[in-house]
Formats: structure tokens, sequence, C-alpha cells
């Protein structure tokens, strides 16, 4: 019985912790695949002409190189590398710095469900999770109003 209950523990531990790990960074290019069509919002669309998506090109040659810089500056940049699957570095800040790791949920029939996909790993944006990098520690910070970062940046999903 023991050995029974040591066995389901060891299983149910070793699960929880490569829960954790599941998750992998997908890049832009799968969410492009539902999320460019104009009827569903055109999101992919709208964060393509987005600073974003270009935040990689406003740095200069030396920042572009700089750990510090790119953590903020392309999604690729603050992850762990063996999280990164379909993510490239000149994606720039991409859907996956605000949502979480998609590779879990960006399939369609996850995605249907909110509470599914965030079952999954996806993330709803707040305040905090933009302040990561929009804080005093860039050099060129120049403040940060979350209520209007919000307005400008909202790609809302129409409803069906």
């Amino acid at each position: 019985m023991r050995i029974l209950i040591l066995i389901f523990m060891v299983a149910f531990i070793g699960n929880s912790s490569l829960k954790a790990q599941e998750f992998t960074y997908v890049g832009a290019n799968k969410c492009k695949m539902c999320h460019n069509k104009v009827e569903t919002g055109g999101q992919y669309a709208q964060w393509v002409e987005s600073r974003h998506s270009k935040a990689m090109e406003s740095l200069s040659a030396t920042e572009a190189l700089d750990p510090k810089c790119n953590k903020c500056h392309s999604t690729h940049g603050s992850v762990k590398i063996d999280l990164v699957t379909g993510l490239k570095v000149t994606e720039g800040v991409s859907c996956e710095s605000c949502h979480g790791p998609g590779s879990a949920y960006f399939p369609n029939a996850i995605m249907k469900s909110r509470e599914a996909s965030m079952a999954k790993g996806l993330i709803l944006p707040t305040e905090k999770v933009c302040v990561t990098c929009h804080n005093p520690e860039s050099k060129h910070y120049k403040g940060f109003n979350y209520k209007e970062a919000l307005a400008k940046v909202a790609h809302p999903k129409p409803a069906a």
C-alpha cells in the first residue's frame, strides 16, 4: 500500500512540475492563422502596424544586442530559450508578451472557450503585465498611463 501511495505522489508531483514547463512560445504566425480575419477583428494586422511589432527597430545597433533592452523590445528576448518554438526576435513585442505562451491555447477548439484557453496558459493582460516593461528601468521611459495605453492597443474580437 505504501508503495502505491508513493507512486501516486511521485506521479502527481512529477505531473505538476511538468505542467509549468509545457507552455511554449509559438510566435505571431500561429496567432495570425485565426486573428488576421476581418470578421474576427483583424488583430494580427492591427499588431503589425503597432509600435509593439516594430519595437526592435526602435533600438540602436548597440541596444539591439543588449539583453536588458531585448527583454522588453522582443518577446523572444524576455523568455527562456528552451520555451521558444516559433518565436522570432524580429517580431518585437508580439502577442505572447501580453497573452502568455500560446502552445497549448492557440488551437481553435480551445480558443473558443475563454475558460479553456486560460486553463491552457492564456493571460488576460493587466496593468501589472504592461509595467514589467513600461517602467523607469528603461532609459527611454517617458511615463506610462495604463488606461491611455490600453486604448491604443485595444483589439477586441467582435461578437459573433
